[in-house]
């Protein structure tokens, strides 16, 4: 654990606090010349990060802010302007209208963080979310990590440019590496030797602007004083090295998911072979010498993927390579890992492979993500990590799936019951979420709790939540908040957040439509949500979470329309087949897709266009469309991973999903009017022609909005509240 001291607060003090002052300016505006910014080590005391605020007699500054870090100053600015000034910052908008004057403090604050790290980003993230992203999404996504108090996370972009450099170094010829490296839309599966030249390769404007983009990236989040962490060599190589180096010992691994060896199968270097130190350190030097180091590297050899041997020999000496070719880059090395694979494989990860691989590791030289452990907590089961550190996490979003959902009491008590578990070595917690920019009140608290010592009341906390969000208290919005705490927001149990709703998965007989929570919760919220619209209707937060609350109200009304559909079908009973099927299809499917399409962050248009928009030429704008198409439809050729990261878009909703329920509902009916059977089989032949339809249909979407979201609502809500 002394390592993990090493790794906080490098960066002197005048540069993290320039860095923290321009943060408050871009937040502010000119009003943040009454806030005080500074940055002081000391204040820590080695130990995790700690801000104090106070309001200094007799100057032009309301308040004063001190952080051990810029990040824990950013923490202590956010604290001010959510706790006293009403201010509210997340994915879906800024809610800042500040008090003229600020408020002044009657008393000194001190809050110190409970354990050393607050993490953030899952590596699938990178994909379902960041894709597309250039600079100004970047600086604002960092931005909102300082204010949320996030000290420690990846810096991935670029790594393709540095590899592709490393593989030529080492004699690959270029049509190799093409051979490798996926699409844009898919490198996180690539860099976990998931997947390879799917939806590839990568033109070399790729590499010039994600090297630019990550040149930005760490020198912004270390001028904050965040620990950066980088990729690291996890075995996995191009069939290429096997032509160069003949006799190097390489093992062609499984197929992947759905995918073929077409797409998977790639090669995983025997940890004991002398070439995998030679690749591991010289890459890592390579991306030294590029972005320079905090000393955190993340490796995943095993995602996944079953290991060739369930030997722990084997399988300490796969870590121990791994860590390995990290020291010899850089002898202060630590490593992150995902802790994913122990849970995601039970079966394979006994408790005696789970403490061989960790103890490959010298210990507190590893740092493992309990990546799911408001569900499925792996430290329970495994004493801790076996005295390796961890950090728990919150995964909460599987593919960046819109869908309202969350855990509120598991990780409202979680993270506090692991730190009092016997021997814990629990370092922090984290924010690991497939896919960002939904159910912002989630993240919120997350985010809050990582800075507290006892867990929150949570029906006064999201009263205040709303209250904040909107810029105005509104006794109907805090009691549709409440009712959305108590029923969509509160899962438990091993709760799964992928979204299963007929409305977006490809249509069948055999249909999920179990609900964790209860239906009407969602209608009375609505109804309640849209009773506040005169008072608050000009929040642009308000209007996102009407959206998502009608959005959420219309995919149950999906379900019920599905069942209608079934029953009907199963009675043989030809007009109520089709009333319930024309109403899905030609009515509520549409206005669903209208209201989706008034609000700018639930834009089919929007993915597509940042996608063309990171592009050089039409050739590749092409090649970037059908990346982040193929990605929310069918993810693979042939539809593999199918709809797992699907969305609800204006323009995906009504051309894609609405055209499956059309096809779906036809053959139903031709079904009756014929007496032949319906037969899955077929359909599915049938749906998956118009599903890669959608992939190449070339139809431009508008990235602005259209509409009054207030009106197509209330429309909505006339029709079809129960």
């Amino acid at each position: 654990l002394l390592l993990l001291a090493a790794t906080a607060g490098r960066a002197g003090d005048p540069r993290q606090e320039e860095a923290v002052r321009a943060l408050a300016r871009r937040l502010l505006g000119p009003r943040a010349a009454a806030v005080s910014l500074s940055v002081d080590p000391a204040l820590a005391a080695g130990g995790p990060d700690i801000y104090r605020l106070w309001s200094p007699p007799g100057t032009g500054v309301a308040v004063a802010v001190e952080g051990s870090s810029g990040v824990a100053a950013a923490a202590g600015l956010y604290r001010y302007l959510r706790d006293f000034c009403g201010c509210h910052l997340s994915w879906s908008g800024a809610q800042l209208r500040l008090p003229e004057p600020l408020p002044r403090l009657r008393a000194e604050i001190r809050a110190a963080a409970p354990g050393r790290y607050r993490y953030y980003q899952n590596v699938c993230a990178q994909s379902y979310s960041f894709a597309w992203w250039d600079w100004a999404r970047w600086e604002r996504e960092i931005d909102w990590m300082a204010l949320s108090g996030i000290n420690l996370a990846p810096a991935f972009a670029g790594q393709e440019a540095v590899w592709q450099r490393v593989y030529r170094n080492l004699g690959l010829n270029q049509s190799e590496i093409d051979k490798y490296f996926t699409g844009p839309a898919f490198l996180a599966w690539n860099r976990m030797g998931n997947l390879r030249r799917w939806a590839g390769p990568l033109p070399p404007a790729w590499h010039f602007k994600q090297l630019y983009l990550q040149y930005r990236i760490v020198e912004r989040m270390r001028s904050l004083g965040m620990t950066t962490v980088l990729p690291a060599f996890a075995g996995h190589v191009p069939q290429g090295i096997l032509r160069v180096f003949p006799r190097v010992n390489a093992t062609r691994l499984g197929h992947w998911s759905h995918f073929d060896c077409a797409y998977s199968c790639t090669y995983l270097l025997d940890p004991e072979d002398p070439m995998f130190q030679v690749i591991g350190t010289l890459f890592l030097k390579e991306l030294i010498k590029e972005f320079g180091t905090d000393h955190v590297y993340s490796a995943d050899t095993f995602n996944e993927m079953t290991p060739l041997s369930s030997d722990p020999v084997y399988l300490s000496r796969v870590s121990n390579a791994v860590f390995r070719s990290m020291t010899g880059a850089d002898p202060k090395a630590l490593w992150l890992m995902q802790g994913w694979l122990f849970q995601h494989q039970p079966d394979f990860w006994q408790p005696a492979q789970v403490r061989a691989l960790l103890h490959g590791v010298p210990l507190g030289r590893m740092i493992v993500l309990d990546l799911f452990a408001e569900s499925k907590p792996v430290y329970q089961w495994t004493e801790s990590f076996y005295g390796q550190p961890f950090i728990w996490c919150m995964l909460h979003n599987f593919g960046g799936n819109h869908g309202l959902f969350g855990t509120v009491e598991a990780i409202n008590h979680g993270p506090f019951a692991a730190r009092r578990f016997p021997n814990s070595t629990m370092v922090g917690t984290g924010l690991v979420p497939e896919g960002i920019e939904q159910n912002d009140m989630v993240y919120e608290l997350m985010n809050e709790l990582g800075w507290r010592q006892e867990p929150l009341d949570l029906p006064s906390w999201v009263t205040r939540y709303a209250e904040r969000r909107y810029g105005a208290p509104n006794a109907a919005a805090a009691d549709a908040w409440r009712l959305l705490l108590r029923s969509v927001y509160n899962c438990t149990g091993v709760c799964v957040n992928h979204n299963r709703s007929p409305l977006v998965r490809r249509p069948s007989l055999r249909m999920d439509t179990e609900l964790w929570y209860n239906a009407s919760d969602v209608y009375e919220a609505w109804r309640l949500l849209l009773s506040a619209g005169a008072e608050l209707g000009s929040s642009p937060a308000f209007l996102y979470d009407l959206v998502d609350v009608t959005r959420q109200a219309a995919q149950q009304l999906v379900s019920d329309y599905y069942l209608s559909i079934r029953q009907a079908f199963q009675s043989h009973a030809l007009p109520e087949l089709l009333t319930a099927g024309g109403v899905l299809v030609y009515d509520l499917l549409p206005e669903l897709d209208s209201l989706l399409c008034s609000h700018s962050l639930f834009l089919l248009g929007r993915w597509l266009e940042s996608a063309r928009a990171v592009a050089t030429s039409g050739r590749e704008a092409e090649q970037y469309e059908l990346n982040a198409r193929n990605q929310l439809t069918l993810w693979g050729p042939s539809g593999n991973i199918l709809d797992y990261a699907n969305k609800q878009l204006g323009g995906l909703v009504l051309d894609y999903y609405a055209v499956r329920w059309s096809l779906f509902v036809s053959v139903l009916v031709e079904s009756l009017n014929s007496g032949r059977p319906f037969h899955q089989d077929q359909f599915n032949q049938a749906v998956f022609q118009v599903e890669r339809g959608f992939i190449y249909n070339k139809k431009r979407y508008p990235a602005v909005p259209a509409g009054d979201t207030m009106e197509i609502s209330r429309k909505l809500f006339l029709k079809y509240y129960p």
